[in-house]
């Protein structure tokens, strides 16, 4: 079933990106070949995606000043975690505090979004695709990434698969509105 709309997400810079960017080309080249490592806050747990109508006008009026007023998060990944009877492995992080009041906020704001599959579960994915072999799971679960970063700024994307994904807008946290 092809994915029809607008989801907004954290994208993984700098190094970080590098180093989780690598593993997924490592255990999973076709998902690595789409956006870049990232943390998804609207678009599949917790919050399917926008509207695929929704005029971009209006998503940036709701988002952009939930970001403005949104203090730059930092965040930490927990050890891979396995969803369960599916080959999905993701770096998991903690669905309470900053991260869960920005989600919440973006779920809220009034932009129309599909119904979520199951709750807030942010993370990035390690693997989604492949059969995981026990030797290609066990590797991909001793992958570690403990070092805490800082989210600067939400990217919103249009998605109608199976196009490429289309970049829309980034909305800055914690910058006034007049400097976005």
């Amino acid at each position: 079933m092809a994915v029809a709309g607008i989801f907004v997400v954290i994208e993984l810079e700098g190094a970080l990106a590098e180093r989780i960017h690598g593993q997924q080309r490592a255990f999973d080249p076709k998902m690595a070949r789409h956006l870049p490592p990232h943390i998804t806050l609207i678009g599949s747990s917790g919050a399917g995606p926008i509207r695929a109508d929704t005029p971009v006008d209006e998503l940036r009026a709701r988002i952009l000043p939930i970001a403005a007023t949104t203090a730059p998060i930092t965040l930490h990944f927990g050890a891979p975690e396995r969803f369960v009877q599916r080959e999905i492995v993701s770096l998991p992080l903690d669905p309470h505090g900053p991260l869960r009041t920005l989600h919440e906020r973006l779920a809220t704001c009034g932009l129309t979004c599909a119904p979520a599959r199951y709750p807030f579960t942010p993370h990035c994915t390690l693997t989604m695709y492949p059969t995981l072999t026990a030797e290609r799971l066990r590797a991909v679960m001793a992958v570690r990434e403990p070092e805490p970063f800082l989210v600067g700024r939400l990217r919103v994307y249009l998605t109608r698969e199976p196009q490429p994904a289309r970049h829309l807008f980034d909305a800055p946290l914690g910058v006034a509105l007049e400097h976005a």
